[in-house]
């Protein structure tokens, strides 16, 4: 189970609106002629704003606001993407199609993804050494497929069934209460140290191929995990040194600051919108935004009371 970096999340249905011109709200053009009636882009706006309106608009203000300040290039999009296909293999377009993306509309989710990630990393800073360390740490890469349940009875059943010689995906399409797993069948891909949650990597990096794993709990649930081969990757640190830089801010970020950082963004921007039925779509997320920001600031000045009175009872 990959570890999730942002809190701002995408839905592909919302990424269709931004497909829509700008004008559609004011668009007559007719779209689709039928013996019952007619479709204009304003009746596809006006049925769109209806449903996902308020999620879409804050979507596209996100995106708005973050590609003023920071660039995501076609290059970097493009990379992402061959990454994802290499790590997914044959899986990845049933795995994306199962999110409800198609390849352009997935590409949309990374360029915005990218953005997120370059406000999130902006001011975190990693040394060389801590660079080099890891690229040491992470040179070893592992294949590997698990069934993912609730409780530890079902996946003590689980790698039962698996030893029997059931086959893998079958058993995981039965039990794994991980839905990409209907059409994964489980498999994760290939991947390096300190991608995954720590109760899972710790185990499947200690894994000899082909050996079902005893049950494994993390905050997902039970995994069962089995390593279906190895490799050490070829590329040079010179090569992966960005990936690795990348990596390690994701880490250190304190991603709760992302959605402050967006809503302080949005209200620099001075939005005005025109749309009355759109008028309130923004104010949940710059609500949920301000309760965020004073916790940072609160456990701050927590953390400054306590080191005041370990100070003074030294003294």
């Amino acid at each position: 189970m990959k570890k999730t970096l942002l809190t701002l999340t995408l839905a592909a249905s919302v990424l269709a609106l931004g497909a829509c011109s700008e004008d559609s709200a004011k668009n007559s053009e007719v779209i689709a002629t039928s013996k019952v009636g007619d479709i204009t882009q304003n009746d596809l706006y006006e049925e769109m704003k209806s449903s996902i309106g308020d999620q879409a608009f804050q979507l596209l203000m996100i995106e708005k606001v973050l590609s003023d300040k920071y660039k995501v290039t076609k290059e970097e999009v493009n990379t992402q993407l061959a990454a994802d296909k290499e790590q997914y293999g044959e899986s990845f377009e049933a795995m994306i199609a199962q999110q409800g993306y198609t390849e352009e509309s997935y590409k949309k989710f990374l360029e915005l993804n990218l953005l997120q990630e370059k406000a999130l990393i902006e001011d975190v800073k990693v040394t060389e050494d801590e660079i080099k360390a890891e690229y040491e740490n992470t040179k070893n890469e592992i294949n590997a497929r698990h069934v993912l349940v609730a409780d530890e009875e079902t996946a003590k059943k689980v790698k039962a069934e698996l030893e029997s010689g059931k086959d893998f995906a079958e058993v995981a399409k039965e039990y794994s209460t991980e839905e990409a797993a209907q059409t994964t069948g489980g498999e994760l891909g290939w991947f390096g140290k300190g991608q995954m949650v720590a109760e899972f990597e710790e185990v499947a990096f200690g894994l000899k191929k082909n050996v079902i794993s005893d049950p494994v709990k993390s905050s997902f649930g039970f995994h069962v995990i089995e390593v279906t081969d190895t490799r050490t990757t070829e590329k040079s640190y010179k090569d992966k040194k960005a990936e690795i830089e990348k990596q390690l801010k994701l880490e250190k970020a304190d991603q709760t600051q992302l959605l402050p950082k967006v809503a302080k963004m949005m209200k620099d921007a001075k939005i005005d919108i025109k749309d009355k039925d759109l008028k309130t779509s923004l104010d949940q997320l710059l609500a949920a935004a301000e309760e965020q920001a004073p916790a940072k600031d609160a456990e701050a000045t927590e953390d400054t009371e306590a080191d005041t009175k370990a100070t003074e009872d030294e003294k």
